[in-house]
């Protein structure tokens, strides 16, 4: 790995070493219009990888002979269902794609920590990229962005199923009833926010500590094989435990969605 340029007598030091690796190639000028370039064509790239799976799989899928890919896409789809009935209330046709499409992405933007972490910013430095931040999932923006996409579906379905009125109910009479009114316009507010903020912030710090620890272990390499061994069995133990972390990552994502969207197509009284 080229982490070793990070202990050279005139190279980075370890603190800038991690400040490079965690800084985003960004355009704008500050604030909330600054766009973080890698993290929006790593993930449209991975949106693409995502549909060219489904599209090839569906042209090519039998129920003679399943080929492997078939099979591992069956279970996917039956996992996923499985949440879905024992979770959802009632039927909906957008839940079951809506759950594996964001399964599916946010497994494929975490796997993208399994990527030796100097391999694609080295490679970019080649062609005059100096900041590459090649997992989406460790970035604000990209957590948020699918938090509050969920959220805005939270509200639509309050408003579809519960009516305006019924919505309006449920934060002036949930949790304590009609005689703590204000109370309850907080409370419910705040647990109405906490949704879209809980979401977010789960999957970004679990990820953005998973990369960090992986820098951590890229530092331990050297000029000498007694820094790269440590770094390469550290990497290889910390590599492996994180497939069942990104793993993990992507279905509380798809989970909390599933229970969050379910609560809002409950009636105002079983809420």
């Amino acid at each position: 790995m080229s982490s070793s340029t990070a202990n050279e007598a005139n190279g980075p030091t370890s603190v800038e070493y991690i400040q490079h690796h965690l800084q985003n190639n960004s355009i704008g000028e500050g604030g909330f219009w600054v766009l973080n370039l890698d993290t929006l064509i790593y993930s449209w790239l991975l949106a693409g990888v995502l549909m060219y799976i489904a599209y090839t799989m569906g042209k090519t899928i039998t129920t003679d002979t399943p080929s492997g890919g078939q099979n591992v896409l069956e279970a996917i789809v039956e996992f996923v269902q499985q949440q879905i009935r024992d979770i959802f209330p009632g039927s909906n046709p957008l839940i079951g794609p809506l759950a594996l499409t964001i399964f599916m992405w946010v497994f494929l933007m975490n796997a993208m920590d399994l990527i030796p972490v100097d391999l694609l910013p080295t490679l970019g430095s080649l062609v005059g990229i100096n900041y590459m931040k090649v997992v989406p999932t460790t970035d604000l923006s990209t957590t948020f962005a699918l938090a509050i996409s969920v959220f805005a579906l939270i509200i639509y379905y309050n408003i579809k199923i519960k009516g305006p009125i019924g919505y309006l109910k449920m934060f002036l009479f949930h949790p304590f009833g009609k005689y703590l009114i204000p109370v309850n316009i907080i409370m419910t507010a705040i647990e109405e926010i906490a949704k879209p903020v809980s979401l977010g912030l789960r999957l970004f710090g679990n990820m953005f500590a998973g990369e960090l620890i992986f820098l951590l272990i890229a530092l331990l390499g050297g000029a000498s094989l007694y820094g790269l061994i440590p770094q390469i069995a550290l990497g290889t133990a910390w590599a492996i435990f994180h497939i069942l972390v990104i793993s993990l990552q992507a279905f509380i994502f798809m989970l909390l969605t599933i229970v969050y969207l379910g609560m809002a197509h409950q009636d105002i009284d079983e809420h």
